[in-house]
């Protein structure tokens, strides 16, 4: 699939699950509970336990057909960025900026949208080709600060991600954010199993997005 075709079906999404749980079957569980309550965006992350096995797996489940674009997420460097591709990431999301992850994304036409909170990162990372940037942690800001980003840089694209939740959802994309990352706040109940408890709140989120 072709990069632009991965970054409209990203868009369309509007947020990303960001997947952190300390299992290999919790991930898959959750995965699938947030697809259940309506979220098609999953960011699995390598601090999960075997991230490259559960992205491969999510794969099989989810064909492209069903609209859910599978990434991976807490990719440090190029080694992991390539592993993470190999195993089927449409896309790579990183908590820095880093210049060789870029390169590695770029050679293999997959999406990278690294971690910036400056000016300066923000503008090192589109020079090196990246579509969306991923402001991180947003929870250190106001969502006013998008405008702010966009007067001198007006065609960038932000996913804000850290401390969006349901109260400040509507700010954020009201604000300007393309999509926005979300965590732990989409998967309490998963410590107890109660995966329909994710269902519930990921369908919240996605209801909510779609009426904004």
């Amino acid at each position: 699939m072709k990069k632009g075709e991965v970054l409209a079906r990203l868009e369309k999404t509007g947020i990303v699950a960001v997947i952190r749980e300390e299992t290999t079957q919790q991930a898959l569980n959750a995965a699938q509970a947030v697809v259940a309550g309506g979220i098609l965006g999953l960011e699995v992350t390598f601090s999960v336990p075997n991230a490259a096995a559960v992205i491969t797996q999510l794969k099989e489940i989810y064909p492209v057909k069903s609209g859910v674009v599978i990434g991976a997420g807490t990719v440090l460097d190029a080694t992991t960025a390539r592993l993470a591709i190999m195993a089927g990431a449409e896309f790579i999301v990183s908590p820095t900026f880093n210049k060789e992850t870029a390169q590695i994304c770029n050679l293999y036409q997959i999406p990278y949208l690294p971690g910036c909170m400056t000016i300066t990162e923000m503008q090192q990372a589109l020079m090196s080709g990246a579509e969306i940037v991923k402001l991180f942690p947003a929870n250190n800001f106001e969502p006013t600060l998008i405008k702010s980003i966009k007067a001198p840089l007006p065609q960038i694209s932000i996913m804000p991600t850290g401390g969006i939740n349901l109260d400040n959802l509507a700010a954020w994309k009201n604000a300007g954010a393309l999509l926005v990352g979300v965590g732990g706040n989409l998967f309490q109940g998963v410590a107890e199993n109660d995966y329909a408890q994710v269902t519930k709140t990921a369908a919240l989120y996605s209801k909510k997005w779609q009426q904004i």
